[in-house]
């Protein structure tokens, strides 16, 4: 691109807005212009073309609405999380959900997790690791844990498992020996989930805006963890009422410690800070 100083024009700007909330829900202000305007250079690059007009006339056309709307959503996105990010929902699920799911468990079926809106793959993994860690020796309760993003680049990356060792800081040194595998190769920085672990997750894309999530199962414990934030509070509801409809009755759902569902009509109540429980007897 030959002027690094041109920007979307406010018109194109807006059209793309719009698009990126119809699409998936998420909102852009102006003070993410700049954003979308480094991360679509990107694509800019890939697909060589010169401006953002032309960017902006190709995503419109019949090819660009069959071929770049998964990419223009992958760099809208954000993903960015850590293995055991707000680490105090892990000791609640180990130390109080698990031991009251598996007691409350009287048809022997397996526990469902859901990690939705998984991003780089580290919650889903985490979730493995304390699960495995929790379930009592003896039980014979096993899971699955079903981990969904929108990114198509965030999922493909995700289910080969594979991490640099700088990542994996969080993580204690007797899981990292348990369930991660070294490469043979001695200046490689970069582990590998065990295939056992890496078996128990599924990974699917999703996208909040699905009129139904086209689920038939339903969860005893969801994961929703700093995704709501980039949606409008009408869209954060919505989306709450259908997870909460995924969810068994005196299940547990997770949200991030910035997102409140407060005031929203929906069956869940709060249990500690950032953590609810599904009542019984609303759908």
């Amino acid at each position: 691109m030959g002027d690094h100083e041109e920007s979307i024009s406010a018109r194109d700007f807006e059209r793309l807005c719009k698009f990126i909330y119809e699409e998936c829900g998420i909102v852009l202000n102006a003070e993410k212009k700049t954003m979308l305007e480094l991360r679509i250079k990107k694509r800019l690059k890939s697909l060589n073309l010169a401006s953002f007009d032309q960017y902006v006339a190709y995503l419109f056309s019949a090819r660009g609405q069959r071929e770049e709307i998964v990419r223009l959503i992958d760099v809208v996105s954000t993903n960015k999380t850590d293995f055991f990010r707000e680490p105090e929902h892990f000791d609640f699920l180990a130390k109080k959900a698990i031991p009251d799911l598996v007691s409350r468990n009287e048809s022997g079926r397996d526990l469902k997790i859901w990690s939705a809106g998984c991003s780089t793959r580290e919650e889903p993994y985490t979730l493995a690791m304390v699960l495995r860690e929790s379930i009592p020796a003896g039980c014979k309760l096993g899971f699955k844990i079903l981990a969904t993003d929108i990114s198509l680049t965030v999922l493909a990356k995700a289910e080969r498992g594979m991490f640099d060792k700088e990542v994996m800081r969080p993580v204690p040194q007797n899981l990292l020996r348990k369930y991660f595998m070294r490469s043979r190769d001695p200046d490689s920085k970069v582990v590998r989930v065990v295939p056992e672990l890496r078996e128990l997750v599924e990974f699917r894309r999703l996208n909040f805006m699905d009129g139904d999530f086209g689920m038939t199962q339903k969860f005893d414990v969801i994961f929703c963890r700093n995704v709501l934030i980039y949606f409008d509070r009408p869209t954060q509801e919505r989306i709450v009422r259908k997870l909460a409809g995924q969810l068994v009755t005196g299940g547990y759902a997770f949200v991030g410690h910035s997102e409140s569902l407060h005031d929203m009509d929906i069956p869940l109540m709060p249990v500690a800070p950032a953590l609810y429980r599904k009542v019984h007897g609303r759908a």
